[in-house]
C-alpha cells in the first residue's frame, strides 16, 4: 500500500500498520497538544506511520444537549497547529458538503462518518478536494456494498481512498466486527479497523453511548491477524471526563503497551 501521498507521514516504506489516533473531539488546544505529543513519541519509537485524529465538530449526537464542539475554525486551527508542531498529518470527519472545502484547508485526510457514507454529494465533495478520503463503513452496510462508496470517490477523479470498518449493528445496542469483511474490502481499497467505535454500545436509555473498552486489545489483535492495513482508535488521558465517546476510548497511558503488542504481532503475521 502506498502511503507516500499523505503529507508529513513518516515510515511509509515499512511493513507496519499505520495508525489513526487521537481524541474523539477537539476539546481545546492544550488537550490536543498533550495527546499528540504522547502518541508521536510512541509511534516514533515503534516506527508506526501516524496520523493525528480529532473531530472539529460532532454532528451526530444522541441528545440536543450533548457536546458538539468548541467552534469549527477554532478546532480546525488546533488541528493545523498539531500538524505543524509535531510534523504529522491530521484527519477529521465532515458532515455536510460545505465542511469539505473548509476542513480541506486545515487537514490532510477527510473522513466520512459511517451514518453518512451513502450520501453521494458529501462523498463527492470530499473527493473533489483532492485529499485522502477515509470512508467509514456504515453499521448497516455489508462489506461488499462498500465497493460503491469507493467508486464514488474514484469516479470523481480521486484514487486516494480508504475504507474503515467500525462494526455492524447487532440488535439495538451492540456492534459486531465481521473479520471476513477485511480481505473482501481490501479488494476495493486499503482497510482500516476502527477498534474503539466497534466496541460502542449505542442507544442507551440515558442517551449517552456506552462501550466495552476492556476488549480493545482483543479486537485490535484480531484485526492485525486478519490483515488490516491500519488501526483507528480513540484515546484520551482522562476518558471518564472526555466530552465525547469516553465510554469506549483507550486510556492514553495504556497506548504504548497495546501498540507494542500489535507491532510484534504484525511482524509475525508478515512472515506468513
Amino acid at each position: 500500500m502506498d502511503l507516500s501521498t499523505v503529507p508529513q507521514l513518516k515510515y511509509t516504506s515499512g511493513d507496519n500498520f499505520f495508525l489513526l489516533s487521537g481524541p474523539c473531539a477537539i476539546e481545546g488546544e492544550d488537550m490536543a497538544m498533550r495527546i499528540a505529543e504522547t502518541i508521536v513519541g510512541i509511534t516514533d519509537r515503534l516506527r508506526i506511520p501516524y496520523i493525528f485524529k480529532g473531530s472539529f465538530k460532532k454532528a451526530n449526537r444522541s441528545r440536543v444537549d450533548s457536546f458538539t464542539g468548541i467552534g469549527d475554525e477554532k478546532a480546525l486551527k488546533i488541528l493545523r497547529k498539531v500538524s505543524e508542531a509535531f510534523e504529522v498529518p491530521t484527519i477529521t470527519d465532515i458532515h455536510q458538503v460545505s465542511d469539505a472545502g473548509l476542513a480541506a484547508q486545515y487537514v490532510d485526510v477527510l473522513q466520512i462518518p459511517a451514518f453518512l457514507v451513502r450520501q453521494t454529494d458529501l462523498v463527492v465533495a470530499a473527493a473533489e478536494t483532492g485529499k485522502v478520503v477515509n470512508l467509514k463503513k456504515g453499521q448497516f452496510m455489508s462489506p461488499e456494498s462498500m465497493r460503491h462508496a469507493v467508486n464514488k470517490v474514484t469516479d470523481s477523479g480521486n484514487d486516494q481512498v480508504w475504507i474503515t470498518d467500525r462494526g455492524t449493528m447487532f440488535g439495538y445496542q451492540d456492534m459486531i466486527v465481521d473479520f471476513r469483511g477485511i480481505p473482501l474490502m481490501k479488494q476495493f481499497a486499503p482497510v482500516v479497523l476502527d477498534v474503539t467505535h466497534s466496541l460502542q454500545q449505542p442507544n442507551q436509555t440515558s442517551g449517552v453511548t456506552g462501550g466495552r473498552p476492556e476488549l480493545i486489545d482483543t479486537i485490535a489483535r484480531a484485526g492485525i491477524a486478519a490483515g488490516v492495513d491500519g488501526i483507528f482508535l480513540e484515546t484520551h488521558f482522562d476518558p471518564a471526563n472526555a466530552k465525547s465517546d469516553g465510554a469506549n476510548m483507550l486510556p492514553l497511558d495504556q497506548l504504548e503497551r497495546l501498540l507494542s503488542r500489535l507491532t510484534a504481532l504484525r511482524s509475525t503475521v508478515n512472515q506468513f
